[in-house]
């Protein structure tokens, strides 16, 4: 997880200026696990966002599997970002997860404050699937 996170503190290091780095979260946004369309219902809607964001979570073998889509291409980005760390995870490794590097590309600076609230909605989202999984492993 370490690793991945490294990585996109990395690719943000690439940019000089936020215009660029939006920019890059709007490629991520291109590259998001897409959610099934029987997914996108009110049920998988993440309320607090701007936007209508969606995210299923798939509990296989262990591991927590994320996908997820949004009305909003930079949103999809922004989810992307949570997905590519959180992804093909333990329960646990996403609870203790401080996301961290979310500060260190400078991500929650540079939000306005209703999409700092939409990322807000989203990490807590994915959280509590994660609690919900452990929750199944006991």
């Amino acid at each position: 997880m370490k690793e991945v996170e490294q990585t996109l503190i990395e690719e943000f290091e690439l940019f000089d200026d936020w215009m660029d780095k939006y920019n890059y979260i709007i490629e991520l946004g291109k590259e998001l696990p897409m959610i099934e369309e029987q997914y996108k219902t009110p049920e998988y809607l993440i309320e607090g966002c701007q936007s209508q964001v969606w995210l299923h979570a798939d509990y296989r073998d262990g591991l927590v599997f994320f996908t997820a889509d949004s009305d909003a291409i930079i949103t999809k980005g922004i989810v992307n970002l949570l997905i590519r760390v959180l992804s093909e995870r333990t329960p646990q490794e996403i609870i203790d997860n401080d996301l961290e590097y979310l500060n260190a590309i400078g991500l929650k600076e540079h939000l306005s404050p209703t999409r700092s609230n939409g990322l807000a909605s989203m990490i807590k989202q994915i959280k509590l699937y994660a609690v919900a999984f452990k929750a199944k492993e006991c």
